[in-house]
């Protein structure tokens, strides 16, 4: 009789569906995966050791790059720990400033998320549709910071700078003719927040294009429903978060269960799945990107309504420009907390928001210095590629491309 018996196979580290550097080796019989051993560690970006030598205020644009879908959710974690032990409260109107970016930050999240999943399964243009909205929003990223994709605009006790009374103009080149600067510029004539409240009528007329692609399609359908199934039970023994856990049924979300920034002040739905498969999850995805839409109106109706400061006026936040400009006082402070930093109370703080992906954690040990003793990040990404052998176990080869798009890993916040 001949031997059989299984062979490995290498998927990764640089595969195209692998989402970062991810390197998995799988021990297959024929197409059928037996097991799958996620190698992690490729990318190694020492993110936790290098926030211990340096200032706390120099380690928000590091937060950014750790998730690098979804910087300002990663900076509103981080700066909710800081916040919790130097015992501030950001003023109202910064609450409703970082749950609406918050939202921004969930939509391109999931556009990113469904436009490249799509493509791993073979929908190519699900991506160019997806990219077309997140242009509008990356704009927005950019009004309020001037950076389209590492901010750092939120800061302890608040964010860097009121929302912008103006937008960017696309200005007439030899690549956008006259007429095409005109048309791309009509929804950009007055704030930040005229121009959202545009985006935000539009966007679910775009989000049920998107279902008219895949949502019915018998080609998607085969490909994710059934494949990657997690009870509740067992979601929860995991460690899972995030839209894995809700498309298990689990209606477990920190914005509902522990309401920070102005989530308690705003009405919004949970969407859960009832199968926990792949087809699920990307069900709650796609609702979840209108119940931020719906977030958004709400936050840009109160913006309009309440003016008022963006940062609490504390001894460890930087002074205006204004009076940096006028006051040798002011310069000095300035000077000191840009280079020294700010020294935060002995003890240790946990903090967690709803990122798009999970729960993202950051927790805090504090020796009284200016630099944290310890930082530990909790990354959501992380259960969930430990997840992956029981996800793919079974499955054949193709539908590990699918279980891994439905985790939406990004490697940044994994290898952190």
């Amino acid at each position: 009789m001949p031997e059989i018996r299984n062979f490995t196979l290498n998927f990764g580290p640089a595969h195209p569906a692998a989402h970062g550097v991810l390197r998995l080796v799988l021990e297959m019989d024929g197409e059928v995966i037996v097991r799958a051993d996620p190698h992690i560690g490729l990318l190694h970006r020492g993110t936790e050791k290098l926030a211990e030598t340096k200032p706390y205020n120099q380690s928000i644009g590091y937060m950014d790059r750790l998730d690098y879908v979804s910087m300002m959710s990663n900076e509103h974690g981080y700066v909710l720990a800081l916040e919790k032990l130097l015992g501030i409260t950001p003023p109202e109107r910064a609450l409703y400033i970082r749950t609406m970016f918050d939202e921004i930050t969930r939509i391109l999240n999931h556009l990113l998320w469904i436009g490249t999943h799509a493509l791993d399964i073979g929908a190519m243009s699900m991506f160019i549709y997806a990219f077309r909205e997140r242009e509008d929003l990356m704009d927005a990223y950019e009004a309020v910071s001037g950076a389209r994709l590492h901010a750092s605009y939120y800061r302890p006790g608040g964010v860097y700078r009121d929302l912008p009374d103006s937008m960017p103009q696309h200005e007439v080149s030899r690549f956008c003719s006259e007429q095409e600067a005109k048309r791309l510029n009509e929804n950009r004539q007055g704030s930040l927040l005229d121009f959202l409240e545009d985006f935000t009528q539009r966007f679910p007329a775009y989000v049920a294009e998107y279902e008219s692609l895949l949502t019915d399609n018998r080609v998607w359908k085969q490909r994710l429903v059934n494949v990657g199934v997690v009870s509740p039970e067992r979601a929860l023994q995991l460690g899972l978060t995030g839209p894995m856990l809700r498309g298990s049924g689990v209606a477990w979300d920190i914005r509902k269960k522990q309401a920070y920034a102005a989530y308690d002040k705003v009405e919004f739905d949970i969407p859960v799945g009832t199968n926990g498969d792949s087809y699920d999850r990307y069900l709650v995805r796609m609702e979840e990107m209108l119940q931020s839409n719906q977030i958004i109106k709400q936050c840009i109706d109160w913006l309009r309504k309440n003016p008022g400061s963006v940062l609490v006026d504390d001894k460890n936040t930087p002074p205006t420009r204004l009076a940096m400009k006028q006051d040798m006082e002011a310069l000095i402070h300035h000077f000191k907390l840009m280079t020294e930093g700010y020294c935060l109370p002995v003890g240790e703080a946990y903090a967690a928001v709803e990122h798009p992906k999970g729960e993202f954690g950051c927790y805090i040990l504090s020796d009284g210095a200016n630099k944290p003793y310890r930082l530990k990040i909790r990354a959501p990404g992380f259960p969930h590629l430990a997840a992956l052998d029981e996800m793919v176990k079974g499955h054949m080869l193709a539908d590990v491309v699918t279980i891994i798009g439905t985790q939406d890993i990004v490697f940044g916040e994994v290898d952190r």
